[in-house]
C-alpha cells in the first residue's frame, strides 16, 4: 500500500484486541492515544502476536479501516516508553514490508534551509 508522503502516521506501541473495528479503534485513538480520530491522520495498531496490523483513518465523510494479516512471521513493531510514536509514511511502508522503521542504510530526509 502506498501512502501519501505528507500524511501523518501515529502508531500505538501497545497491542490491542484485533476484534475491535472502527468504533472501538476510534475510541482508543481518542481516549488512549489522545488524538482526534477525525483528523485524517493514520492510526496504526497491532495485536499481541504482532502478525496483524489495522490502520484507521478518516476520509472526508467516513472512517476507513485497512488490515493486513501475515500468514507467517511478525511485524517488527518498535518499542518505546511512550504510548504512541509518530512515523513518516516511508517508515510505515517499511514496517508493513517487515523491516525495522529505523533503516540505517536509508537516505536521510533533507530539508532546504535558505542561508545568506
Amino acid at each position: 500500500m502506498i501512502f501519501p508522503s505528507n500524511c501523518q502516521v501515529y502508531i500505538s506501541i501497545s497491542s490491542v484486541d484485533m476484534r475491535k473495528a472502527i468504533d472501538g479503534l476510534s475510541s482508543l485513538v481518542e481516549s488512549h492515544l489522545r488524538y482526534n480520530p477525525f483528523s485524517g491522520q493514520l492510526f496504526v495498531f497491532t495485536n499481541r502476536k504482532q502478525n496483524m496490523v489495522k490502520i484507521l483513518y478518516w476520509e472526508g465523510n467516513g472512517f476507513c479501516l485497512w488490515q493486513k494479516r501475515l500468514e507467517r512471521g511478525r511485524f517488527r513493531w518498535p518499542s518505546s516508553d511512550k504510548d504512541v510514536l509518530s512515523l513518516t509514511s516511508r517508515e510505515l511502508s517499511w514496517l508493513l514490508e517487515g523491516l525495522e522503521i529505523n533503516q540505517v542504510k536509508a537516505h536521510q530526509k533533507l530539508e532546504y534551509f535558505k542561508t545568506y
